[in-house]
């Protein structure tokens, strides 16, 4: 392999006098390929011949156009499938509840699981990350067997990505970074055969994370959004740099099975310097929530190696090999990518209780809304309803008479009535208002704040006219007009009473009779009927009064069961049912999430 230093090499790697340079790059004329070359998929070739620095003969064959070659899109496995189109429709379902803000990832991640899809499964994009200084140039240069990208001891060295790719049909993936075809390169030709297992690697040289030009820092956030790998390279100056954990390796502790961290310039460490910095570096990086792939467990990969003396870059090309012929980067980064999703949207999904309206708040509910419509007291009235129309029909004449006259003689209490209707429609209208404000409470306790703020304005959105509709169905749903149904035996009361009344009118008739000489005289006859008249008709009303108790007090409770209902009905439909189809919507984003996250199927 070929060693590049940063003082060899302070040329722009485009500069028409570059080792492996064609003019035509910055021309934009197409590079000139040899014949049976294998590289056709329209990148810039870079390759070194040490044998020979003459131009190579102009060939008269007729120009070919290269055909791009097929390359199968990439798949995923049905676990993964079924986690994005879970987090599809969380965020469908969400939309509504949601700000775009809080909603923002998951749909980028989405975005980006779909494009990525489309493109290669046979390639992984790799991108070589680093503070200013690290030699990750150096590195780019040493795995490409080539010098491809610019080192030196200017900063910032590297201006814009610069894409290597080890294999045919990446120029999709290429494109989707945002690389030009002018800063596509080629490993050198002795490297690339000799390392054909890095076949389908797409390395990609990143612009310094800490550098001072803010386009190059907001290239690297955007790359590193993209690619399916990265390797960062620090120094033994710079590892435990706050900049690089806090801002990139901490956020995307997530991503540790897609991730290298390569100790570069160890040259520079005497003796067992090394593997103190590795361990400190190892030590870091497990405070940041990086697993780390040690004993062969997924994770991380940490090296320590000299990219400018070749040392453990060897051992770096083993482990991307061994990375890139798995395949399964993409994957595993998409993976990821949603696991740092739904770990963001997990305060506005989770909630560690049972959430929902019991049913014992629903009856509660249903009370206080008969309450106040005045359930009771209708069923009250209709009872005393009841008792009246039976003391009518069973009641003595001279009984009913005194009645009369006494209600004729009562002064009107009209105008009380009056005076207190608009005292108990205030405090109906506040009873129903702080029952909707206790269901809507108690429907929204445990929520996430979204979810919690969506059922208490469902919930004031069905009290709005609740009171009004209330009132309309007292009137409706109260006492049946006419008088109460009469049950069967009141007809034979009712004989007996007149046959009590006509009793008395017999004996007192008699009575005269005998007194104005028409009839003879015989007292005790007319006597014993009068008697029996006057006792009977208060006897049989007494017994018609307790035998109506039963009937009466039934018909009040039907009567309180009919506005009981009917409140109970009108709260459901306006109130009850709104909050309900929120906390449904609630339980279906727990469901999705749970897919999401690998949990339970909406388990609290």
């Amino acid at each position: 392999m070929t060693a590049v230093t940063d003082q060899d090499h302070t040329e722009h790697p485009e500069h028409p006098e570059h080792p492996g340079h064609d003019a035509s790059d910055d021309s934009g004329a197409a590079p000139r390929t040899d014949a049976g070359s294998p590289w056709d998929d329209g990148l810039i070739a870079r390759r070194v011949s040490g044998s020979t620095g003459e131009e190579p003969p102009v060939l008269t064959a007729a120009p070919r156009t290269p055909v791009p070659p097929v390359v199968p899109p990439l798949s995923y496995d049905p676990a993964l499938r079924s986690r994005l189109e879970a987090l599809r429709e969380l965020v469908g379902l969400s939309r509504a509840r949601l700000d775009n803000r809080t909603l923002g990832q998951a749909g980028r991640v989405l975005d980006e699981a779909g494009a990525r899809r489309r493109l290669s499964g046979q390639h992984t994009v790799v991108a070589l990350a680093g503070a200013t200084g690290s030699g990750k140039s150096q590195l780019f240069n040493a795995l490409a067997g080539v010098p491809i990208s610019e080192t030196g001891v200017r900063r910032p060295t590297t201006a814009a990505p610069i894409a290597c790719s080890w294999s045919d049909g990446a120029a999709s993936l290429i494109e989707r970074l945002g690389i030009p075809p002018r800063l596509r390169r080629r490993p050198l030709q002795a490297t690339a055969d000799a390392d054909d297992r890095l076949r389908g690697l797409v390395l990609v040289d990143l612009p310094d994370h800490d550098s001072a030009a803010v386009q190059h820092r907001e290239q690297v956030d955007r790359v590193l959004g993209l690619v399916d790998a990265v390797i960062w390279v620090v120094d033994p100056e710079k590892y435990a740099d706050a900049m690089l954990h806090e801002r990139y390796q901490r956020p995307m502790a997530a991503h540790a099975e897609v991730m290298f961290v390569v100790l570069n310039q160890t040259d520079r460490l005497p003796g067992e310097a090394t593997e103190q910095v590795l361990d400190d570096l190892r030590r870091l990086l497990d405070e940041d929530g990086i697993v780390l792939g040690e004993y062969g467990e997924p994770g991380t990969t940490v090296l320590g190696l000299s990219a400018l003396t070749g040392d453990g870059v060897g051992e770096l090309r083993e482990s991307l090999a061994r990375f890139v012929s798995e395949r399964g980067a993409p994957a595993r980064r998409i993976a990821a990518d949603v696991d740092v999703a739904a770990a963001r949207l997990w305060p506005v999904y989770a909630t560690r209780r049972r959430t929902g309206l019991s049913e014992e708040a629903r009856e509660e509910f249903s009370d206080r809304l008969a309450d106040a419509v005045g359930a009771t007291a209708a069923g009250e009235a209709a009872e005393r309803a009841w008792l009246r129309n039976a003391n009518r029909a069973c009641g003595t004449p001279w009984l009913r008479l005194w009645r009369w006259c006494q209600a004729r003689n009562e002064p009107s209490t009209g105008s009380v009535t009056l005076r207190g209707r608009p005292d108990e429609e205030a405090t109906a209208r506040q009873r129903v208002e702080q029952a909707v404000r206790t269901v809507a409470d108690r429907a929204s306790a445990g929520l996430p704040a979204a979810w919690a703020q969506a059922v208490r304005e469902a919930a004031v959105r069905g009290s709005q006219g609740l009171p009004e509709a209330l009132d309309e169905l007292a009137v409706r749903a109260g006492l049946p007009p006419g008088r109460p149904p009469r049950p069967g035996w009141w007809p034979v009361a009712v004989l007996a009473q007149v046959s009590m009344t006509a009793l008395q009118f017999v004996g007192g008739l008699w009575l005269l009779a005998q007194i104005i000489g028409v009839m003879a005289p015989n007292l005790g006859v007319p006597v014993l009927l009068m008697v029996i008249g006057i006792v009977g008709g208060p006897l049989i009303e007494w017994s018609c009064r307790m035998a109506a108790r039963g009937p009466a007090r039934r018909y009040g409770l039907e009567a309180e069961r009919r506005l009981r209902e009917a409140a109970s009905g009108c709260g459901r439909a306006r109130v009850l049912d709104p909050v309900a189809a929120e906390l449904l919507r609630y339980r279906e984003v727990r469901e999705q999430y749970g897919r999401v996250v690998g949990a339970a199927a909406g388990r609290s």
